[in-house]
């Protein structure tokens, strides 16, 4: 099929070493030379959500999920990314319960400290007190199934 072949060429492209996987390093090299300007942390940010069996690597398997799907990913996860830089204040890369009562409070939803405690402790699967975006991604997801019964409007 030419479409494998030619997402096989633009893997080879990335993969320098040709070692049928491409690091992050590999990564980087490739998307500065093309005119980004990520941050180190976004290089891992993109590293994650590819790598699937989180092996520190991208094999072609990976790849080919990736591009096969990228452009609703990408929508999805700059909405997602969006929307958690929004509670995280102070850039940290953490959401507190402060940062989300203050978010929450802005927002005119009126909420204790305490109840902004609970419900950073009720996604928390670290144990940390703070809410990664890992843990926000997964709870977004969670609530974005329909009929949530809580009486709040879309």
């Amino acid at each position: 099929m030419e479409n494998t072949d030619e997402l096989k060429r633009v893997f080879d492209q990335f993969d320098a070493n040709k070692d049928g996987q491409i690091s992050i390093t590999e990564l980087r090299d490739v998307l500065k030379a093309m005119g980004s300007n990520y941050s180190e942390e976004e290089f891992k940010r993109v590293m994650e959500d590819i790598d699937s069996d989180l092996d520190g690597y991208i094999n072609f398997s990976e790849f080919s999920t990736f591009w096969s799907t990228s452009s609703d990913a990408v929508n999805a996860a700059s909405e997602l990314r969006e929307a958690f830089d929004l509670y995280d204040q102070n850039k940290n890369g953490l959401i507190s319960a402060t940062e989300l009562h203050q978010v929450l409070n802005r927002l005119g939803m009126a909420c204790s400290a305490d109840d902004c405690v609970g419900m950073i402790k009720s996604v928390d699967s670290d144990g940390d007190g703070h809410v990664n975006f890992e843990e926000f991604r997964k709870m977004m997801n969670a609530s974005s199934i329909p009929g949530n019964g809580d009486g709040s409007k879309p």
